[in-house]
Order: structure tokens, then C-alpha cells, then sequence
């Protein structure tokens, strides 16, 4: 591993960090409701970060590293690094519909999870499997996404357009284990402390009301 609507605004990162994003909530959601856990699986560079963020997200009860895109005999960390399997890096996240919608969870993911304007690429990191996409398991996530990166893109919230790809799920498969939690296990290691460290911290500061102080993890400490 190596605006619009007179409130938006670019902030300044921290660190390594993407800048992150005020950006208005999706016009079109999923109203809140009680019923039966949901999944959303999606990417945007390095999945340690990605992880590491929705990890603190209030209503989500999983967050697990892995790979979406390619086929499962390919679903390996060596060679999905080589960049020709057809995977990104991406996380599977386990939801409460009760607590959470599916486009907060995107709204996360555009504002301070990673720039959604850059193509093949997150920060330091270079290739397809660091690219920004979306997993939809159903048609409402599709329309959701669909129509969150159309409004973000008029809104001008983005000095450039958003390159998000929006692909059917055709399989989501976990990552090796010692990859689960890396963010909460490593802290100060140095990859973790420059690039994504300061995205949680985004989180927090950007979305007090929906961060939580306590992650919650594939594998409990």
C-alpha cells in the first residue's frame, strides 16, 4: 500500500488525506425504516481507510475489507495488485436501515472517504483496484447512486466531474485476515498515520452527529 447551494466547500486535509468535502445529502434516499439488516459494498483507494471510517459510522454493525469486480479465483491480495483481475480494493458494509441510509453511507464515501474525481488512483496509490466505485446489490441502490453522483456533478461540488463507476454486484469476497481492522490494529504505522488516520478524524469533524467513538470491528479486541 503505499460550493453550490451557498454551504458547500472544500476544507483543507490533514495530512495525506483527501480533502474532504461539505456536500449536500442525497435528494433522492431510502427513507428510514425498521427491518432486516442491509449490506452496501463499495470503493475508493486503499480499503484500510475505507474501512477504518465506516468502521465509526453510527447504524452500521460490520465493515469487512475485500475485493468486488473481478472473479473469485482471482480475489487474492497478491494478484488483485497487480491490477488486472478486475477488482477494486472495496469494503462490504452491514447496515441498519433503521439507523443509517444507504445515501448517508454514500455521502460518507463523497465527502471524506476519497475523491470520487480521481480515476484509477487515491492518493499515493495507482491502479484499477483503487478506483471509485459503487457495488449496487438491487435497483433502488442503483437509482440512489445513480442519481446522488448526477446532483453532486450540476451542484459543481467538485472542481472536476465525479469518475465513480456504478456496477452491479457480481460477488464480494473478503480479504485476508491480517488486512480486517488494520486501521485500529496499526494506528501509528506509517502508511495508516499519514493517509488515513486523518480521514477518521474528517469523519469526526465533519459528522459529529453520526460518528462513534467506538469502532466497531470485524474481529473484536
Amino acid at each position: 500500500m503505499l460550493g453550490a447551494l451557498g454551504v458547500l466547500a472544500w476544507q483543507l486535509p490533514l495530512y495525506g488525506a483527501e480533502a474532504p468535502v461539505v456536500i449536500p445529502p442525497p435528494a433522492v434516499d431510502n427513507p428510514k425504516s425498521a427491518g432486516a439488516l442491509q449490506t452496501a459494498v463499495l470503493s475508493g483507494g486503499c480499503f484500510w481507510g475505507v474501512q477504518g471510517v465506516f468502521e465509526h459510522l453510527r447504524g452500521v454493525k460490520q465493515v469487512v475489507a475485500g475485493y468486488a469486480g473481478g472473479e473469485r479465483s482471482t480475489a487474492q491480495y497478491v494478484t488483485v495488485s497487480t491490477g488486472r483481475t478486475g477488482h477494486a480494493e472495496s469494503v462490504k458494509i452491514t447496515f441498519d436501515p433503521a439507523e443509517v441510509s444507504y445515501g448517508q453511507i454514500l455521502q460518507v464515501a463523497f465527502s471524506v472517504v476519497h475523491d470520487p474525481t480521481q480515476l484509477n488512483r487515491q492518493g499515493p496509490d495507482e491502479g484499477s483496484q483503487y478506483r471509485s466505485s459503487i457495488f449496487y446489490s438491487d435497483d433502488t441502490q442503483k437509482n440512489i447512486a445513480q442519481a446522488y453522483i448526477k446532483q453532486l456533478d450540476q451542484a459543481h461540488v467538485y472542481p472536476k466531474p465525479i469518475v465513480t463507476r456504478v456496477d452491479p454486484l457480481r460477488g464480494f469476497y473478503a480479504a485476508e485476515g491480517y488486512h480486517q481492522d488494520f486501521l485500529v490494529r496499526n494506528p501509528t504505522q506509517g502508511y495508516i498515520a499519514y493517509n488515513d488516520i486523518p480521514k477518521v478524524e474528517n469523519f469526526k469533524r465533519l459528522f459529529p452527529d453520526w460518528y462513534s467513538e467506538k469502532p466497531v470491528l470485524v474481529n473484536p479486541q
